[in-house]
């Protein structure tokens, strides 16, 4: 057996790594805290703030991430005696019969009592529901996989679209790089707003983005779900989003009556036609806002948001960020298209 070596006065991170997950979801937390510990050290005099481990969920000797980059994994779970203090659960397998045939779930239920607090980065929100913990909590993962986390843990209240949501001591975090963010915050937590700013800026993060922040995802159900009646009308709102798009003109480009077509819109997509529309808009406008040279009055008028103010409060409705925030931080320049 390993021996782990933790200062006396450090706070025991552990990452719980599964194969084959994004570098990222690893050494995103692994620097913010490791810079933690740097700034605390050099503003307050504080050492070892922050004591990083990372174990295999398979109980390997090695993570081998997505990109095929190796993480040494020299500790296994059965290793650790010293109490943990931030327990974060990264990536997740559906069928790793390894991991599914062992301990690993029984593991992470009984652990979880003794912990400050546990997390999950993406998908390994999936593993915190396996192990029983996430019932009748408010919860996060990977906006791809929202639906699936809904439909296999039904008791468990799922807001895919937010970067990372704390319900008591559980935090679950969004997509791959919202891994940083929710460390920020738990860094926040600890030692206070400075703190968690200076190490953003060390670390030349955009900025330090708060949890209820959208994940910027599609905001339309994917095609398969939905691509029966909308495949019919797509190229058509296309053309006129700065025409009326009322339920009736929709019902008469379907050859439908306004209820009927209300009715098999809503099956099929979960949204009603005047919600469908706003966030077909909204889709439409961001294409323009990364991709074109106009101006934000000219795509509000261009994209039937109708003018500057209209198109700021849709905007922050659907996704927590303002027009003119949105452009600075995705828009693309010809340069980089043509590198």
């Amino acid at each position: 057996m390993n021996e782990l070596q933790v200062p006396k006065h450090s706070k025991l991170v552990v990452i719980v790594a599964f194969p084959n997950l994004p570098l990222l979801e690893i050494a995103g937390p692994g620097d913010v805290f490791f810079q933690a510990s740097k700034v605390l050290y050099e503003k307050t005099g504080i050492e070892n703030a922050y004591k990083v481990m990372v174990v295999a969920a398979d109980r390997s000797d090695q993570v081998v991430t997505r990109s095929g980059i190796g993480v040494s994994s020299p500790f296994k779970i059965e290793d650790i005696s010293q109490p943990i203090d931030t327990l974060l659960i990264a990536g997740y397998n559906f069928d790793n019969p390894v991991i599914e045939t062992s301990d690993f779930y029984q593991w992470l239920s009984e652990i979880y009592p003794k912990v400050r607090r546990i997390g999950s980065i993406c998908i390994g929100t999936f593993a915190l529901a396996k192990a029983g913990l996430l019932s009748n909590k408010n919860v996060t993962t990977h906006w791809e996989k929202g639906g699936r986390l809904h439909n296999d843990f039904p008791d468990i209240l799922v807001n895919s679209s937010q970067l990372f949501v704390k319900d008591g001591n559980i935090y679950t975090s969004g997509g791959v790089s919202s891994a940083t963010d929710l460390s920020l915050a738990l860094v926040e937590e600890d030692y206070g707003r400075e703190i968690a700013v200076s190490v953003a800026r060390h670390l030349v993060l955009y900025l330090k983005r708060p949890g209820f922040q959208t994940q910027f995802a599609d905001l339309l159900p994917e095609p398969e779900s939905a691509h029966n009646l909308i495949g019919k009308i797509h190229e058509w709102m296309v053309s006129n989003l700065n025409k009326d798009l009322s339920v009736e003109q929709l019902a008469i480009q379907s050859n439908m009556s306004p209820r009927n077509f209300s009715r098999v819109f809503l099956k099929e997509t979960g949204l009603t036609p005047a919600k469908f529309v706003e966030k077909f808009r909204v889709e439409m406008a961001r294409k323009f806002l990364e991709e074109s040279d106009l101006n934000i009055e000219q795509i509000a008028e261009k994209t039937g948001l109708v003018s500057l103010v209209s198109m700021r409060r849709i905007f922050l409705r659907n996704l927590m960020v303002t027009p003119s925030d949105y452009r600075r931080s995705f828009k693309t320049t010809k340069n980089e298209i043509e590198v």
